[in-house]
């Protein structure tokens, strides 16, 4: 049975050299109440040090001392096997000096992990991951030089490639949750998303490990409806009650939103409307690939204003909106809030969603492009010294139907003149994104070429399309000029399409552009 304990006696559990996993997405779902009480223990008493951390997802908002970020301290981590990194600067700076070995493996992929280590299996086969940087082709997934271990090998099926990853032993899973009854049986109704707290909790007891987990409230035994029950008891070891300031269902940003669990709806009225700047025009342009009943994800960014626009045009009914840990349905949030949606139709687990997705599930996914080379590999996960990773970009992009990826075409003081149905390039970005080389295979075009995928690349002012003859240019926008603003602004040139046509000056104008029966009257196809 469980037993209820302090944050700091929960910590004694995680001996030197554990492997230890920890929930989370962005803001939401992180036990920091228990984090907070590893670091200081650390700090005060150098244990536990020497840690394999592993997880899914970024936990944290790139700034703060909170969450991952937490257990960023040399000599505390000793390696990291993770989904994405780009929100835990100081844990990125020690895998960049080299002090800790580094790994990035596609999200999905380490999810599925925690459930082959939960059933005692060696690991996973999946396409997810060929020819990008995951591949053992390229790195692997090791991010600097003293990451040596393999955790990918490259496999033939009855003639097919496939990546085989490797399972490996997890001693401690430290879950989050909203109420535990006296038994340790633990809920999530309050929670955002579901995210990966039973298959981490699984995967922990399968290997002999420890279950530590953090809720807000304690409720009686057998007060619990059984179909509400998340994690059963008999897999939780250690539960600590947080303090409210640790407990937040969006930390840092709002205690409790009950639009984002289900409890409340809100009218669609209250999303706000983006400004018109280049992140709008791009989103309007994105949101015109939109199809009626299609099933759309949206990513981290940029891609995050498509469901803004969606909800302004009001065609957001007209299609259903997914975020890769779990939720369908509903208006998706951006910033602290990515991962979540106003006014959710279901939540799935964080690993069931990517089997959605990897089945093909998606009809359409939005995407950003750090970087786009003539190719057409894409680059969002690695830049020099700055470490970003995959995330699930790698299983979205190789198991979707049409794929746009957007984002702006120069970046570094870009600034633009959008009114009257043109765009004017009033100050060039320093930064030229289209290159020739990406530095890291984040998507790998010829996967897209090969697999039969439509495939665009959206930017402020002009889209391009991966065609089997190469990166085609499509459109351009309004008051642009093609060599100037276009052509020269990238280190190599694309194929122009014979019927190049000027992007809809109503992406470019102050209100609503009014698309709503232009996208009704599309048919899905699959």
């Amino acid at each position: 049975m469980a037993v209820f304990m302090s944050a700091e006696e929960a910590v004694k559990l995680i001996k030197n050299g554990d492997t230890v996993t920890t929930t989370g997405f962005v803001g939401m779902g992180h036990p920091e109440e228990i984090s907070a009480a590893v670091e200081k223990s650390f700090l005060e008493t150098g244990t536990p040090r020497d840690l394999t951390m592993a997880w899914g997802a970024s936990q944290n908002d790139g700034k703060s001392n909170w969450g991952l970020n937490r257990w960023a301290k040399e000599g505390l981590v000793k390696k990291v096997v993770a989904g994405h990194w780009s929100l835990q600067p100081d844990m990125i700076k020690l895998a960049v000096e080299n002090k800790i070995e580094a790994y990035n493996l596609p999200q999905g992929v380490m999810l599925h992990l925690f459930r082959a280590i939960a059933g005692k299996k060696p690991g996973i086969i999946t396409h997810v991951g060929l020819k990008t940087f995951a591949d053992p082709r390229e790195t692997g997934g090791k991010l600097n030089s003293i990451s040596k271990e393999d955790y990918v090998k490259l496999v033939d099926i009855d003639g097919k490639e496939y990546l085989f990853y490797k399972s490996f032993p997890v001693n401690v899973a430290i879950i989050r949750g909203t109420t535990a009854d006296e038994n340790g049986n633990i809920s999530i109704e309050r929670e955002g998303i579901a995210l990966e707290f039973l298959v981490t909790a699984l995967a922990a007891k399968a290997c002999g490990g420890k279950v530590i987990a953090q809720v807000e409230r304690v409720a009686k035994a057998g007060t619990l409806h059984p179909m509400m029950v998340k994690v059963p008891g008999v897999v939780v070891d250690a539960i600590v009650v947080a303090k409210p300031e640790n407990h937040w269902q969006v930390p840092m940003a709002e205690q409790y939103n009950p639009s984002l669990c289900g409890e409340t709806r809100i009218p669609l009225s209250r999303v706000n409307p983006l400004p018109l700047n280049e992140r709008k025009v791009i989103c309007r342009r994105c949101a015109m690939e939109l199809v009626p009943n299609a099933v759309i994800n949206l990513g981290i960014g940029m891609p995050e204003g498509v469901g803004v626009v969606a909800a302004e045009e009001g065609i957001s009914d007209s299609m259903v909106m997914t975020v890769e840990p779990g939720v369908i349905g509903g208006v998706p949030l951006g910033a602290l809030y990515f991962g979540t949606a106003i006014n959710p139709e279901a939540m799935l687990d964080h690993p069931n969603m990517f089997d959605f997705y990897d089945g093909g599930g998606l009809d359409l996914a939005v995407l950003g492009m750090a970087e786009l080379d003539q190719y057409g590999n894409i680059n969002v996960s690695k830049f020099g010294p700055r470490i970003a990773g995959a995330g699930g970009f790698i299983n979205i992009t190789q198991s979707t139907n049409t794929v746009v990826f957007c984002g702006t075409l120069t970046a570094g003081g870009l600034k633009l003149e959008i009114k009257d149905g043109k765009l004017n390039i009033v100050k060039e970005g320093k930064i030229k994104k289209l290159v020739n080389k990406v530095e890291h295979i984040t998507f790998s075009g010829d996967y897209g070429r090969t697999s039969g995928q439509k495939i665009l690349y959206v930017t402020e002012r002009a889209v391009f399309e991966l065609r089997p003859e190469g990166i085609t240019l499509t459109e351009i926008a309004p008051g642009v000029d093609l060599e100037k603003d276009v052509l020269a602004q990238m280190e190599f040139k694309p194929l122009i399409a014979p019927d190049l046509k000027q992007m809809d000056a109503r992406i470019f104008d102050e209100p609503a552009m009014g698309i709503k029966e232009q996208i009704l009257a599309k048919v899905r196809s699959k």
